[in-house]
This record gives structure tokens, C-alpha cells and sequence, in this order.
């Protein structure tokens, strides 16, 4: 018998309901929110401005919603406490998975609900792990404020590339739009732009911790 890839994937999702993200309970329902950057701007020493603005930003890229993809081994986490992710998978050379399992074998184009359950398989194109060197787990929010300004550790991005990323990569906002049965990262992408704006152009400075 011939599936689709329609069939395919929700037989998928039937099978892995009861394991997949099944920790959102870890955190509370509501979304820690985001300060906006008016009211960071009215604040009169630009390295105050910046180390304020970064304590939010660092609310989204510490959240789960991120750093489940941004292992610093070969294996993505995922639901709320970051556990290993289930079925078992790795990187791959080129961080799409391995040859035989894909990221695409599970997760297309777009978030698809459970069959007969709550939840969710999550989706965007393309799906993947972040690269090695932008490994976050278990980093201080200080480390990863340093590494996003290093070149070599942040995909060879400028600063101005840097806040495009997080403004706009699509891959970036699937944090915000999460699917069902998952918490999405706090505020709004749009919000989370601005800071990371706010942050850049006040000096990009970053906490000792």
C-alpha cells in the first residue's frame, strides 16, 4: 500500500502523541512578557540601556522554544524541560539530521495537529538544529550574549545580520507560533526585533553572567 505524505506524517504523530513535548506543564501557561523598547529608551546610560535591553532579549534565546534547538552536543531537546528529543536523532553533518532520519521526515512545511490527541508535530521550511558553533544549553545568559557578537560563533553574521535574524528569519518566529500544546517564547517576535535593535545600537554590551 502507497501513503501519502500527508498519511505519512500523521501516522507519525499518532504514534509519538504521547511522548512528543510533553512537558509544557513545566512552565507556567502564561508567556513571560516582554518589556517594549520605548520604555528601556527613556533609561539615560547607554550601557544601562543596552544591559536592559539584552535581560529581555535574553528571556526569548534562554527559553526552551530556543534553546531546544540549539544544542551544544549532536541530539535536539524539546517540550519545556528540554528533553532529549524523542525518537532519538542527531545533527547530521550539515545539522538537517542524519541521512537515514531526516529533519524533514517528521517535521514539514508547516505545525501538524496529533490524530486523535492534543498537540502537535511543529513545522516550518526549512526545519533543522542550529550549527555547533551556536550552541546555547547550558550557557550563562552573559556567554551567549558574547557569542552572538563573535563571528566565528554566530554563523559569520554582522550585527546588523544578527538583528535581521532574530527580527525576521521565519525559522526565528516559528518560536512565537509554536503549534499546539506549547507555550510560545515571551512577547512577540516584532517586540523581540526592536530589543535586539535596542541592545546593537546601544553598544551591544553583555552582563558578566
Amino acid at each position: 500500500m502507497i501513503f501519502s505524505r500527508t498519511a505519512f506524517k500523521s501516522a507519525v504523530a499518532t504514534i509519538v502523541a504521547l511522548t512528543l513535548f510533553g512537558a509544557a506543564s513545566t512552565y507556567a501557561q502564561d508567556a513571560e512578557t516582554l518589556r517594549p523598547a520605548s520604555e528601556i529608551e527613556a533609561i539615560g546610560d547607554e550601557r544601562e540601556r543596552s544591559l536592559a535591553a539584552y535581560e529581555e532579549v535574553a528571556k526569548v534565546v534562554t527559553h526552551p522554544r530556543c534553546m531546544n534547538c540549539h544544542p551544544r552536543d549532536s541530539s535536539p531537546r524539546q517540550g519545556m524541560d528540554m528533553a532529549m528529543h524523542q525518537p532519538p536523532v542527531v545533527r547530521g553533518v550539515d545539522d538537517f539530521g542524519a541521512p537515514a532520519m531526516r529533519c524533514a521526515t517528521c517535521h514539514g512545511n508547516e505545525n501538524v495537529s496529533y490524530v486523535g490527541s492534543e498537540g502537535s508535530i511543529p513545522g516550518h521550511d526549512p526545519w533543522h538544529v542550529a550549527p555547533l558553533s551556536m550552541g546555547w544549553i547550558g550557557l550563562s545568559k552573559g556567554a551567549i550574549c558574547e557569542q552572538l557578537k563573535d563571528p566565528e560563533r554566530n554563523g559569520d553574521r554582522t550585527m546588523a545580520e544578527i538583528h535581521e535574524h532574530m527580527a525576521e528569519d521565519g525559522l526565528v518566529g516559528w518560536a512565537w507560533n509554536p503549534g499546539e500544546g506549547r507555550e510560545p517564547a515571551p512577547g512577540t517576535q516584532d517586540v523581540f526585533g526592536q530589543l535586539t535593535k535596542l541592545w546593537i545600537d546601544n553598544g551591544a554590551h553583555c552582563p558578566t553572567s
